[in-house]
């Protein structure tokens, strides 16, 4: 994708700061209410503290439970990676429904590097680098049940401080997803195993099964990840904490990473990012512009985190759907628009969101709440990345931005039955049917003998216009386990294209689709007009045996039409450079039957190349 200079593209939208002066560092952070103040926010819009010091420090990042409590972790030890277990986990509840937080507890103390959280499944799921913990609270009194148990060890530390194992979130399949940086590459794996029965993962989505207990590599690069979030489509997609500053993440595939560090042996290229813009002016020095006028411009400068798709119901609708970030050189949260290309997007930079006053503003986390409000964490701090001389332990804040006031929202959708749960799935805060998803899927999987509303979704599934709606009744099926491979074959020839596609990944989750499953993907390479299902099929394809994907790869390769789309030539590649390193034959039919130039010349470069007999990465 063509990166165009930001100061043209985006001053139109910026003039007005381009006027003011840098932020001088001060020696002490606005107060946190007049920090709040300060900010500048669209018309409409207000920015309220929810927490700030000293009940708060060092909000690295936090997630919102059932009953709309934040749980936060404190990064008391960064950026010291050696200073022992003094991370914390703290709960920040508003009683009162005032806006504001009344009740503190601390969870738990005694971790050690804290970069992630979530909660779920009777426990909090917690990275503290190098380990990725599980804390039991089956009734989340705040009080742990017993001590951490430890899931999975081996995340990378031997780097630097920041680009390691980070941001967890629930994805719409029943995963639980995290981001990883490039640098502290990792050889995750469960306690006890060899190092030599460990494969390497050198940073980019990764994501965990709650139930299997299994860990696998979703998709492969960028530089360093911090933050993701899903479309109401399923799309996923991460900000970057170093240019570029997003990415459309795609199960199986790998992306350009900064400096051009390889990740892949055999993948030759790389998908790139999708925005059409930089955050930042001087392309070749990145750190020269930060706090010019040029660069505030432009949006701020190139480190970003805390993805958010924003899908809640009190922003006005011209934001749904669109993607929010923290700029953390720009001391802002910059605010994207997605569009679809072809089988994926493109991103252009709107007006910013939120542009702070206080030198010291360091966002991280965004997510939206019950209520449809945005909660904000700041990092307070002078020091960031590679800056951290300057870091300060005993700031932190976290603010809400409303539009108007919204209506306090009190419950707890953990104790919701059945029929409250399916009705959740309608909400127009997709909060509601995550949770609701997520309370169900739990439910499925303790057995404890509560109906999971199966008819219901699958009446909604079946009948209803709303192509989001469905989806989510599909998601939920399959989380809970109640999603039959005949319905899900049915769906592949379904009028939607958003549910022919995630039947497609559905069907492959475990690697072992019906021979008949694996002729509809070889009708639908050949017949499907949408570039989006063919993705799906492109990214399927790794999950299948070599000999069943020839077939499908032979007709997707002959679509043309895809040889300038910005995904789908470096998808199918992917998943046919597997079948050229292990079969000659196969390789020269997918040879013959290729329409792509860039595939051909891959295919033909892989061929040359002969068998790969080391290890793959």
């Amino acid at each position: 994708m063509r990166l165009i200079p930001s100061l043209l593209l985006l001053v139109a939208f910026n003039l007005h700061a381009a006027k003011k002066n840098p932020l001088p560092i001060t020696e002490k952070p606005f107060m946190p209410l007049e920090a709040a103040k300060t900010m500048q926010v669209p018309k409409g819009f207000n920015v309220t503290l929810f927490a700030g010091e000293p009940d708060i420090k060092q909000p690295i990042g936090f997630c919102i439970d059932d009953r709309g409590r934040l749980w936060v972790a404190e990064a008391n030890n960064y950026p010291d990676k050696k200073a022992g277990k003094n991370d914390c986990i703290i709960i920040l509840e508003d009683t009162d429904g005032d806006g504001t937080h009344d009740k503190r507890i601390v969870f738990y103390d005694k971790l050690e590097y804290v970069s992630g959280i979530e909660v779920g499944f009777g426990g909090v799921w917690v990275m503290s680098i190098p380990n990725f913990y599980f804390i039991p609270d089956e009734n989340y009194d705040g009080v742990p049940d017993r001590e951490p148990v430890l899931l999975l060890d081996g995340f990378g530390t031997h780097a630097n401080s920041h680009t390691i194992a980070n941001g967890f979130a629930w994805g719409p399949d029943g995963w639980l997803y995290g981001t990883h940086g490039i640098t502290n590459w990792s050889l995750p794996g469960k306690p006890g195993t060899r190092r030599a029965n460990r494969r390497r993962f050198e940073g980019g989505v990764w994501r965990y099964h709650p139930v299997r207990h299994v860990w696998e590599a979703f998709a492969i690069g960028t530089t360093n990840p911090w933050g993701i979030d899903w479309n109401e489509y399923g799309h996923a997609f991460v900000c970057n904490c170093v240019n570029p500053h997003l990415f459309h993440i795609i199960q199986g595939a790998y992306y350009d990473p900064a400096r051009n560090r390889p990740t892949g042996r055999f993948a030759y290229d790389r998908i790139q990012t999708i925005a059409d813009h930089l955050h930042f002016t001087n392309t070749k020095t990145i750190r020269a512009g930060i706090g010019t006028p040029e660069e505030d411009a432009a949006g701020g400068g190139h480190a970003h985190s805390g993805t958010m798709i924003y899908l809640g119901d009190n922003w006005p609708g011209k934001y749904r759907g669109d993607v929010f970030m923290s700029n953390i050189h720009g001391r802002r949260i910059n605010h994207d628009r997605l569009a679809r290309k072809g089988s994926g997007y493109a991103a252009s930079h709107e007006r910013d969101m939120m542009r702070a006053r206080d030198p010291w503003f360091v966002g991280v986390t965004l997510a939206y709440g019950p209520d449809g409000g945005v909660y904000v964490s700041d990092f307070s701090d002078t020091g960031e990345c590679h800056h951290t001389r300057n870091t300060k332990k005993q700031t932190g804040r976290i603010y809400k931005i409303t539009f108007g006031k919204p209506k306090p929202w009190k419950g707890d959708i953990g104790k919701l039955n059945t029929a409250a749960l399916v009705r959740l799935h309608g909400h127009p805060n997709d909060w509601h049917a995550r949770h609701a998803r997520r309370v169900l899927q739990e439910r499925a999987t303790l057995a404890l003998g509560q109906t999971t509303g199966q008819a219901e979704f699958i009446h909604v599934l079946k009948t209803h216009h709303d192509t989001a709606l469905r989806l989510r009744a599909l998601w939920t099926l399959h989380s809970t386990r109640e999603l039959s491979a005949k319905l899900l074959a049915g769906l592949l020839r379904d009028e939607s294209e958003h549910l022919r596609a995630w039947a497609i990944q559905l069907l492959c989750e475990n690697r072992k689709p019906t021979e008949a499953a694996c002729e509809e993907f070889a009708r639908m390479a050949h017949e499907d007009n949408s570039p989006l299902v063919r993705l799906y099929l492109a990214s399927a394809m790794q999950r299948l045996s070599l000999k069943q994907r020839v077939p499908v790869l032979a007709h997707l390769l002959a679509n043309a039409e895809d040889k300038h789309d910005q995904n789908l030539p470096l998808m199918y590649w992917y998943a046919t450079e597997p079948v050229v390193a292990a079969d000659r034959l196969a390789a020269l039919k997918l040879l013959t039957a290729c329409r792509i130039p860039k595939v051909r010349q891959f295919i033909t470069r892989r061929m040359a190349t002969g068998r790969d007999t080391g290890k793959r990465k």
